[in-house]
This record gives C-alpha cells, sequence and structure tokens, in this order.
C-alpha cells in the first residue's frame, strides 16, 4: 500500500516559503509514516502543485496540508480533480467541492445543526460591514472569507472600527467571549469514530487559535454530551468521510454551536492523538479492501 499525502510548497520541509506552522506538518508525517509502516504500508508527502507527481503511482491519495489553495482555487480542484481520475482521493472529490465553500454551513443548519448567527455577504462594501452590526445586533464582530482557512484575511471589528477592503465573499458572525475563556473544542473523527479531542486557546491579546498566532492545544476527555454534538453533526452526511475535524464553540447555555466540520485539509493534531497515524492506516487499509 502506497500512498501519497498532499501537501503544498509552503508546508513541505526545505521548501523556501514554508509557512511558520510548517512544523505542523512534520508532526502529521512523523505518525502517518509509523501508522503505515507498521501495516507494510508506506504514505509520501507530496506537493500538489508539483508538475512531475505521478498520482497514478499511488494507491491512494489523503489531502493534508495543502494550505495555500485559497488564493489558487481553481487551480487546487483541477489538480484534484486529476488526481482523483488517476487513484482513490480522500476525502472524496465531491465532498471537496461542498465543503471547500463555507456555505456548506447553512446546509447543516437545515439538516439540524446549531450554528452561530451568521451573514452571508458577497460583495462587501463599508455601508453592508456597519450594517451587519444592526443586523446581528453586536458591537463585536468577526468577518471571515467564505472560501479560506487559518484565519487568513479575517476581522474582528467593533461597532465604529475602520472597515478594511475585503474583497473576497464573506461571511461575519459576533464575537463570542467563550472563545477567549474556554476556548474552541475540537474533535477529530476517523472513518466516523471519536479518535481525540482537544480544546485550542489564543495567546493573551488574541482571538485566534491557530499556532501561527501563538494558539496553543491541550488534549481532553471529552464530555459524553459534547462528543455526541460533535457526532450528530457528522451524522447529517449522507457518507462517513475517511477523516474528518468538527470544531465547536459553547454558548452562553453550555451547549455546543458548530464552528467548521473540516474536511478537505485540517490538521488533526497528532500531539494530542497519538494513536492517528495508525487509525487513519488501517482505515485506508479497510477502505482499499474493500
Amino acid at each position: 500500500m502506497r500512498i501519497a499525502y498532499i501537501a503544498s510548497d509552503v508546508t513541505l520541509p526545505g521548501s523556501t516559503i514554508r509557512r511558520g506552522d510548517g512544523f505542523e506538518h512534520d508532526h502529521m508525517m512523523a505518525l502517518l509514516q509509523a501508522g503505515f509502516s507498521e501495516i507494510g504500508g508506506s504514505i509520501m508527502d507530496v506537493s500538489w502543485s508539483d508538475p512531475q507527481a505521478d498520482w497514478s503511482s499511488y494507491d491512494a491519495a489523503i489531502i493534508g496540508t495543502a494550505w495555500d489553495y485559497w488564493d489558487r482555487l481553481e487551480e487546487f480542484l483541477a489538480t484534484l480533480g486529476h488526481i482523483a481520475s488517476a487513484t482513490r482521493l480522500y476525502n472524496p472529490l465531491e465532498l471537496v467541492h461542498w465543503n471547500i465553500h463555507k456555505t456548506y454551513l447553512r446546509d447543516l443548519e437545515a439538516r439540524g445543526a446549531k450554528l452561530i448567527p451568521t451573514l452571508w455577504i458577497d460583495q462587501m462594501t463599508e455601508q453592508k460591514a456597519r450594517a451587519a452590526f444592526r443586523d446581528l445586533q453586536s458591537e463585536d464582530l468577526v468577518f471571515k472569507r467564505q472560501i479560506g482557512a487559518g484565519a487568513f484575511d479575517q476581522h474582528r471589528l467593533r461597532a465604529g472600527d475602520p472597515i478594511p477592503a475585503m474583497t473576497h465573499p464573506m461571511m461575519v458572525q459576533p464575537f463570542l467571549p467563550m472563545i477567549e475563556t474556554e476556548g474552541e473544542l475540537s474533535f477529530i473523527f476517523i472513518d466516523g469514530e471519536l479518535s481525540h479531542a482537544l480544546i485550542k486557546r489564543a495567546a493573551p491579546g488574541d482571538y485566534r487559535i491557530q499556532s501561527l498566532y501563538g494558539g496553543v492545544e491541550t488534549a481532553i476527555v471529552p464530555d459524553g454530551e459534547d462528543v455526541r454534538a460533535a457526532r450528530a453533526v457528522l451524522d447529517t452526511l449522507d457518507d462517513t468521510p475517511l477523516y474528518a475535524r468538527v470544531d465547536m464553540l459553547r454558548d452562553g447555555e453550555g451547549g455546543l454551536l458548530l464552528m467548521e466540520l473540516e474536511l478537505i485539509e485540517p490538521y488533526l493534531y497528532p500531539v494530542q492523538g497519538p494513536d492517528i497515524g495508525r487509525l487513519l492506516a488501517s482505515a485506508v487499509r479497510k477502505r482499499l479492501a474493500a
């Protein structure tokens, strides 16, 4: 079993344009290589934009640290289409097309998922941005790209703040203080089963929980009710994905609200879940044998 782990030029070791959080790629590869080796397989990291990559030489390809796709979307999706025609792609291309645009959250809400109140603004203007404070009845808002990740081009604005240029379709949500107190909870599922869970907290004075901004992660043993809330989100899908990360934030009444259902290139926090390599390798072998 020979597997490709789809990475990017900004995450691969030795790259001159490597991101500051490229070490997360290294954490993933260390456990994935160990996990696949245990069952007699191998996994190799390959940049999705490498023109020399022979995707047909792999039994499957797993989308991993492809953390530059949002500004090269058409090229990325075309490449994934090529990969999917050459080998098995996880998660599948149809799921990628759906999940890559954050309007998928509206579909999940229609299926019963509980979300933070959200406005969807495809062409942002200063007038629309200021109206969002009124429409969401909040003095503190977060503006996010509808296609993006890692808090890139994200803005937290308070009423009266200058409005920065936002040239991409955006989603707007009230800022919830729980991100600064409890933090964001992540539940990692492999083939529909919970692998591990963690809390992500921002650095003092920030609200972004990614390590690139100083965020830290702590493994937790989640409450059963919290696990059921995360699993309920996953259960809204027609098919079980190979891997999924459910990101949630607690509301003022103790329940969990869905932030994201990450099915494309989520970091799976192997440091907090050291069994992730073995679990993912076993799940891939099972799927290839089916």
